[in-house]
């Protein structure tokens, strides 16, 4: 199968991606999208988080309980994207018109857009290296990286979104531009016509 967008990270940034796109499947342009998520969750700094201050969340809340609550809710509520769990990427190949992604199951994949929402620890996805930078807003002895980016679009049809795209560590901002990422797609399949997905009580 050839993924129409692959998102690799299975934390707030990436699964707030899939969640948008998830949520616009009505539209024309939308609906016989070939979505995907690999959903790795074991690197993400928010295992051993506890939140208190974001918008929407109950406070108490644990990163554990939330990494899986918020997978749930998207494979209950959005089916139509297609989660792959338990993998993580270990390398990605620009193709003429693709990629293609391998796992460390050496599963491979290939998608015509391909989203990295990893966080910013140690980059170990090959054939990002020439995109790895210090990260802009981190303290310098934290030694944490990004990708070059200008709004999320690293090159043609390769973005980032989360703390890897310079943002800084902090769940709401993570989440925010996972968001961003899948607007942007939403509007580069809309013929670039501006365009959003909100669900809603209809009266």
């Amino acid at each position: 199968m050839l993924y129409d967008v692959l998102i690799v990270g299975g934390s707030a940034a990436g699964v707030s991606c899939a969640l948008i796109l998830g949520s616009a499947n009505k539209k024309p342009f939308v609906e016989n999208k070939n979505i995907g998520i690999i959903a790795h969750q074991k690197a993400s700094a928010l295992q051993n988080g506890l939140y208190n201050n974001a918008y929407g969340i109950p406070a108490g809340t644990t990163g554990a309980n939330l990494l899986v609550d918020s997978l749930d809710q998207l494979k209950n509520t959005y089916p139509n994207i297609i989660c792959i769990e338990n993998e993580k990427v270990i390398k990605i190949e620009r193709l003429v018109n693709s990629f293609s992604v391998t796992t460390n199951k050496d599963q491979k994949l290939e998608t015509k857009l391909l989203v990295i929402a990893t966080g910013n620890g140690t980059m170990d996805i090959e054939g990002l290296e020439e995109y790895i930078e210090p990260h802009q807003k981190s303290i310098v002895s934290k030694n944490r990286i990004q990708l070059k980016n200008i709004d999320h679009k690293i090159t043609e049809g390769l973005y980032v979104a989360g703390t890897l795209a310079g943002h800084r560590s902090q769940l709401s901002i993570a989440a925010g531009s996972g968001a961003m990422v899948a607007t942007d797609i939403l509007v580069s399949w809309n013929d670039d016509n501006e365009t959003q997905s909100h669900d809603s009580i209809k009266k």
